[in-house]
């Protein structure tokens, strides 16, 4: 077996090795061609970049020059006509040179004789920002000259591109009076620095960012067979670099001219080609005529093997009869299954042996029925009698015997031993008949409906008391719970989703979900899945409970929740009660004494009308601050609804500083704060929020204050940055105090109810604010902070997360 295959894949061998040394001896001698071509062009524009560097910095150092000139003065108007007159004759690519002070206005310009007059700037006009980009301003910040990006000007001949240099012009004070616009002529630039010699051997180009040809020539892609063969392609024999000091905005590429013939040029190719294609088919030639001999005496073995293998190995039986009902056949398995020998069984007729004796007036009609073709393509069951006289059942299988010549010379029956089927079916409907008792008595509906139909399946007890016997309950559930719903016609039952995998949707989890049903006036949890049905139909299963009093407890928890924090902020106004008091009573002191002044002064007739309209505008503006108070106090401790909006981070604090202000002033605690720049918004309630750091700051004050902390520690921080915590992107509110911080064994319990570390405090402050950070889905901590092992002060944070904030 071994040798024979050795044989047949030889020849193939052979070939795919010689086709292998050519085509490698053909990509080596190109590759060494090209590799060679490559270092040769890259010395080549590396040096010409270096001459158009060394070429712009001179320019640019004569143009510095000038500028220096012009801010010390030294170079009037005309002079400098002169001296950029001499350069553009000098230097051919330079194309004009413009003087522009510090209003963009013209004062003098200067252009090639080969530009064309409408080109030149005008003296005496001003220039609008989009003449000349951005770059002003950068020269005027900077100080520094700088290259504009390739661009063309509307009104140059053949929108010529162009390349503009910004020398700023700086007098001794360090003052900007101004800049020189130079433009250089691309087509000049590369003329005159590349050598002359190069620019004959390679086709040269300046390009822009976008690789777009500015200046030079370019060589077209060539369409050719290499160009198609993946194994023949060449490899684009150019190179190219930035010219500093422009930058990338400006890139020097140099493609080599194609001097050396391509590889399918080659007449040498063509005749090794020829002469490996000749040789392959030969090789094939032999191998496939050796082949085919060899497969020829295989396949009139196989066919044999192949028949007593089957036969042998069929656990299905086969009996043969002929038109008559003689049987003319039997396969081992049935003589397996029927216990009686081929010899026994081959050219008996009715009734045959394995039938019994109870079931021969069934069994002749049978055969009756079989020989004249009356018989179900679905079969018949019978039960078989063995030779040893018990019994099994059997299902049997009728088709026609059809000869060679398309004439029919009998029939032949397939035997299938069903007893083991029988009997899971017995059982499996005595575990259907025990399952269907558990789901009628379930406390939560059942229901089973296929996709693609709105037949029902299944429904127990409390589903047909619900919604009746028909699936419309069923579909209304997953429609309201949002699972897959059925968009059928009346009527239609074939299942559209026969035939497609169903094992990623059976594996899946359950998907869970709450609605109201108006009619039961019921709120039920939905839990849907996806299952193969007895049939093989994809059905879902949609189990409906009813939870209407752990939704009620919830409501009234809620309510309960919502009374405690309205509560915890009316105790907060009342704690800062003596604060908020003081804070009245500037502004009002202050409306009292101006208007004590205004009526002494018009008793006496003293006070102007400009003098009276001041301090009316005084008192009014001390009324409208105690007025603020007095909303930002209402807005705070009124009762409202839970409105969670996407809410501004800084606009939260900032109320919340305001009040938490009063009360720090009164305790002569200082207060700093940090909010971040840019931070997203939070869809959050923010009254609950603004809670949250009143209540933290308020503690703070209140430790600083038992702690007895000098004026100099007597501070209390508040930050507000982005954070990532949990890999999602987090805002952290942390509120730093210097007290004396909390016991380390009353860490953990500061959050639990009605525990407080303070004597006449009640417990429900810290509680209600981790209700509250933790029903927006963030967390709340707190940590002493220490220096050399002594506690330093407190450290209070919480965070909200802004996923789905927008």
């Amino acid at each position: 077996m071994g040798q024979d295959r050795f044989a047949n894949l030889a020849p193939l061998a052979a070939v795919a090795l010689f086709l292998a040394a050519i085509m490698i001896s053909f990509w080596y001698l190109r590759n060494e061609e090209i590799r060679r071509e490559q270092e040769s062009i890259k010395r080549d524009v590396e040096f010409s970049q270096q001459r158009i560097r060394l070429r712009m910095l001179e320019r640019q150092e004569q143009i510095m020059q000038l500028s220096r000139a012009l801010a010390t003065k030294e170079v009037r108007e005309q002079h400098f006509l002169q001296k950029t007159q001499q350069l553009i004759e000098l230097y051919p690519e330079l194309q004009s040179m413009t003087w522009i002070d510090g209003n963009r206005r013209i004062v003098a310009s200067q252009s090639a004789f080969s530009l064309m007059p409408s080109t030149n700037y005008t003296p005496g006009t001003t220039l609008s920002i989009s003449e000349i980009d951005n770059n002003f301003s950068l020269v005027k910040e900077f100080r520094q000259p700088i290259y504009s990006m390739v661009r063309t000007r509307p009104n140059l001949q053949n929108n010529t591109p162009t390349l503009q240099l910004l020398a700023p012009i700086i007098d001794k004070g360090n003052r900007f009076q101004g800049v020189i616009l130079t433009e250089y002529a691309l087509d000049g630039l590369l003329r005159y620095s590349v050598p002359a010699d190069i620019l004959t051997q390679y086709a040269v180009s300046l390009l822009d960012e976008g690789r777009r040809v500015l200046a030079g020539q370019s060589i077209p892609q060539r369409e050719d067979l290499a160009e198609h063969l993946p194994f023949l392609q060449r490899r684009a024999n150019s190179q190219s670099v930035p010219v500093s000091p422009v930058g990338n905005g400006l890139i020097l590429q140099m493609q080599a001219w194609r001097t050396s013939q391509s590889l399918i040029g080659s007449a040498l190719f063509w005749l090794v080609g020829a002469l490996s294609a000749m040789t392959a088919w030969m090789l094939i030639a032999n191998w496939r005529h050796t082949r085919r001999r060899l497969q020829a005496q295989k396949a009139l073995m196989a066919e044999t093997n192949f028949r007593r293998a089957m036969e042998n190995s069929m656990l299905t039986g086969m009996r043969a009869l002929d038109l008559h009902g003689r049987i003319t056949y039997v396969n081992p398995a049935f003589c397996q299954m029927t216990g009686w020998t081929e010899a026994e069984l081959v050219n008996a007729v009715a009734p045959f042996p394995y039938w019994p004796e109870e079931d021969i007036d069934q069994l002749t009609r049978r055969l009756e029925e079989e020989i004249s073709g009356k018989h179900t393509a679905g079969g018949f069951q019978v039960r078989v009698k063995r030779k040893d006289g018990s019994r099994f059942d059997a299902r049997m299988y009728v088709s026609p015997l059809i000869d060679p010549s398309g004439r029919q010379t009998g029939w032949m029956t397939s035997m299938t031993d069903i007893t083991e089927p029988n009997r899971i079916r017995d059982q499996l409907a005595g575990s259907y008949e025990r399952f269907t008792i558990v789901l009628e008595a379930l406390d939560a509906s059942v229901s089973v409906a296929p996709l693609g139909s709105k037949e029902l399946l299944f429904a127990n007890k409390l589903y047909r008391q619900w919604f009746g016997s028909d699936s419309t309950g069923h579909l209304r559930l997953v429609a309201q719970a949002g699972a897959y719903e059925n968009l059928v016609t009346a009527g239609d039952d074939s299942d559209d989703m026969a035939g497609l995998p169903s094992d990623a949707l059976t594996s899946a989890q359950s998907g869970n979900a709450e609605i109201h049903v108006p009619e039961l006036d019921k709120w039920l949890e939905v839990r849907s899945r996806y299952i193969n049905w007895a049939d093989g139909r994809l059905a879902q299963m949609v189990i409906a409970t009813d939870i209407t009093p752990r939704r009620r407890a919830e409501e009234l928890a809620a309510q309960q929740a919502d009374r405690a924090q309205t509560a915890s902020r009316l105790i907060t106004m009342g704690e800062m009660a003596s604060s908020v008091a003081h804070e009245l009573n500037q502004p009002l002191a202050a409306i009292s004494n101006y208007c004590s002044g205004m009526i002494s002064r018009i008793k006496k007739q003293q006070i102007e009308e400009k003098d009276l309209l001041g301090a009316l505008e005084k008192t009014a503006h001390q009324a409208q601050r105690a007025g603020q108070i007095i909303h930002r106090i209402r807005s705070f401790v009124k009762r409202s609804e839970p409105n969670r909006s996407i809410s501004d981070v800084g606009h939260i604090v900032s109320e919340a500083l305001e009040l938490a202000e009063i009360e720090l002033r009164r305790r002569n605690v200082r207060l700093s704060h940090y909010i971040a720049a840019r931070l997203p918004a939070l869809n959050v309630d923010p009254i609950l929020i603004e809670q949250v750091l009143i209540n933290l700051m308020k503690n703070s004050a209140e430790a600083i204050d038992n702690a007895q902390r000098p004026p100099d520690r007597r501070h209390v921080e508040l930050r507000v940055v982005p954070r990532q915590i949990e890999e999602q992107p987090v805002i952290e509110f942390s509120v730093t105090d210097t007290g004396k911080g909390l016991p380390p064994e009353v860490v953990d319990k500061v959050y639990e109810a009605f525990f407080s570390t303070k004597v006449e405090g009640m417990g429900i402050g810290l509680n209600l604010c981790r209700s509250i950070v933790e029903s927006h889905q963030g967390r709340i901590e707190a940590q002493n902070l220490y220096n050399a092992g002594e506690i330093t002060g407190c450290r209070f944070s919480f965070w909200l997360p802004v996923s789905g904030t927008h």
